[in-house]
């Protein structure tokens, strides 16, 4: 089984072409390949397989050529991930999928549309986010607040005091299952800056990543909220570096880096 290795500032996945949609991709084959210590270690896998082989996307094959099949580190099933469909384009055209320009990308989350050159940083209409509400977490036996937004997959926002240099993210935060009964992505957020912010995040089914493109957005929401706007560009900044987020009254973009660092094989029976 071959594999390519990428990340988005540090957001790492294992990337598996599988055009003709032939791998039996598991929970059990995705723990192993993000294993750290005895696998290739990854945040997520992205799996590279046409869009109209895929039942649950079919409908969006007229639109995006590929789908990107998103798994978490513990083999469940994600809806979305901002910097995975970053360095997923960054793959397509880097192997000769596809060309540089505009692209659309498959995704559960709809149709996503990065747009990169042969070399440089990726950007990607994340689409409109939905704030649905206010909801808490605990972190370190505070209870924080936030806002509950979605960007094709479910987050919760919080702009926080203390400095979150000082949190403990080894531990899901303790959130409200009836809000989130899939799951949620719990941000903690200061303000540093004149539209800047630092972030970390907790991602479910992976723990604390070193960042998260949809949290960033969802980030970038919540610091608009707490400064009273809906729209401007943000920088996150997040334990593996920046990325840029533009609102605006229609949708959002997320930019950033991509790279692919290794590629090679891997058993695919374990």
């Amino acid at each position: 089984m071959r594999f390519v290795k990428g990340h988005g500032t540090e957001n790492d996945f294992v990337i598996l072409p599988d055009a003709d949609g032939r791998l039996d991709l598991g929970p059990a084959l995705v723990t192993a390949l993000c294993d750290r210590r005895a696998g290739i270690g990854a945040d997520g896998v992205l799996r590279v397989v046409r869009t109209k082989l895929c039942a649950e996307v079919a409908d969006q094959a007229d639109e995006a050529e590929w789908f990107m099949d998103y798994r978490n580190a513990d083999g469940s099933i994600a809806e979305m991930c901002g910097n995975g469909v970053r360095v997923f384009a960054r793959y397509l055209v880097d192997s000769g999928l596809a060309g540089a320009g505009e692209l659309a990308v498959a995704t559960r989350g709809g149709i996503k549309r990065a747009r990169l050159g042969t070399t440089g940083d990726v950007s990607v209409d994340m689409g409109m986010p939905r704030v649905l509400g206010v909801s808490s977490a605990k972190v370190n036996g505070r209870e924080y607040q936030g806002l509950n937004v979605n960007v094709g997959n479910p987050h919760l926002a919080c702009v926080i005091d203390d400095p979150i240099a000082g949190l403990d993210l080894t531990r899901e935060p303790d959130y409200d299952h009836e809000v989130y009964p899939a799951g949620v992505n719990v941000e903690l957020l200061n303000h540093v800056g004149d539209h800047a912010v630092s972030m970390r995040v907790h991602e479910r089914g992976s723990g604390e990543t070193r960042s998260c493109g949809t949290g960033s957005v969802a980030t970038a929401v919540a610091a608009a909220h707490a400064a009273g706007e809906t729209t401007g560009t943000w920088a996150v900044r997040v334990l593996g570096g920046t990325v840029t987020v533009t609102l605006d009254d229609r949708t959002s973009h997320l930019a950033g880096p991509a790279v692919l660092v290794a590629s090679g094989e891997f058993p695919a029976v374990i």
